[in-house]
């Protein structure tokens, strides 16, 4: 007989037990055996493993300290000796899909344990960690747990025993981008007029090669009022303070950053620069405000065409930057837009 494999089970604050919103800023912190999502983790494992221990972390705390969290919840669950880890499933939660995908593959990269995790289609997660980890298709919240677990499982033993993992559509996870060489009976040519015909009747087909999937985002209203209007600027330029005191990046953008123009009527280049490796700087380091047109947008509030600028412009780099990390980043401004009263953004870019 086999030995039992060793689990690590993680949560976030609300799935572990601890608390909502409240408490997502709670260090990581281990409890011995099965909480919560875990039971169905445990049913669907049977004999052949068993939950040692969960680590629970809260969401805050992973997304702002992620680096930080990431060493403390290693330096947790080394002692446990793991085989497996299992995180999640986190649903549509975005923080917690982005904790649940960083930690499995820290886990595959750094402890060489089997890892897996769940997510719901549209959890920011999934698109930045399916190609790294394997991720399990989900419902947008809480429903079939104990179906989910016994594919997380499922998937998670045959890594841990080194099994050739089926098809995408067979096993119920997200694809992963790897194309595997399989024999047919048909050519191409034949496949692919398989497929158009399929199509073309309405029939179920499964394309060879994945395509990709582009949200249709819906315009808001326009602005009924401008002189009423509070306006903020946002760009994708890469405009920052002189010498990047930030460490912003210059491509492939996880993050953004705002600064405060309070008592300013324009950009200087004494202050701004640009740091992006998508276009020729030099015109936007002469003056910053060809790319985030202060100067011009403070004399239309002090004329009244708008009622008032934000207090705050935002940039990013929006070179080479993934979709699930742009949504990841607009989202994140949105929210901070939002709280602050604003009702509509200068958006300028390359």
């Amino acid at each position: 007989m086999s030995p039992v494999l060793r689990v690590v089970h993680y949560l976030n604050q609300f799935f572990g037990g601890i608390g909502g919103e409240e408490k997502a800023s709670e260090k990581p912190q281990i409890k011995e055996g099965v909480i919560g999502m875990g039971r169905a983790i445990q049913d669907a494992l049977k004999r052949k493993g068993g939950i040692v221990a969960t680590v629970i972390c809260g969401d805050n705390y992973f997304a702002e300290k992620t680096e930080q969290a990431v060493e403390e919840i290693l330096k947790l669950i080394t002692p446990y000796t793991p085989d497996i880890l299992i995180a999640g499933p986190a649903f549509n939660a975005g923080r917690y899909g982005i904790a649940c995908g960083e930690l499995c593959k820290v886990a595959q990269s750094r402890l060489g344990i089997a890892s897996v995790t769940g997510m719901y289609e549209e959890n920011p997660g999934v698109d930045l960690y399916r190609k790294d980890v394997y991720i399990v298709k989900t419902p947008d919240s809480a429903k079939n747990t104990a179906e989910i677990a016994a594919r997380m499982v499922n998937i998670v033993l045959r890594l841990a025993s080194k099994e050739r993992m089926g098809r995408p559509s067979e096993e119920g996870y997200f694809s992963r981008g790897i194309i595997v060489d399989e024999r047919s009976d048909k050519i191409a040519a034949e496949r692919a007029v398989s497929m158009l015909l399929a199509k073309i009747k309405g029939e179920p087909f499964e394309s060879e090669v994945e395509t990709p999937k582009f949200r249709r985002v819906k315009p808001p209203s326009a602005i009924k009022n401008l002189a009423q209007a509070k306006i903020a600027l946002l760009t994708d330029g890469g405009l920052i303070p002189k010498g990047n005191p930030d460490n912003m990046e210059s491509y492939k953008s996880w993050r953004f950053a705002s600064y405060d123009i309070q008592g300013m009527d324009t950009l200087s280049s004494k202050d701004f620069e640009a740091h992006h490796v998508g276009y020729d700087k030099t015109y936007v380091n002469e003056d910053p405000n060809r790319m985030v047109p202060l100067d011009v947008v403070r004399e239309l509030e002090k004329e009244g065409v708008i009622g008032k600028l934000h207090d705050k412009i935002y940039s990013t780099a929006g070179v080479a930057t993934s979709l699930a990390n742009g949504r990841k980043i607009g989202q994140d401004i949105a929210e901070d837009i939002k709280a602050a009263g604003v009702n509509g953004v200068i958006l300028t870019s390359t």
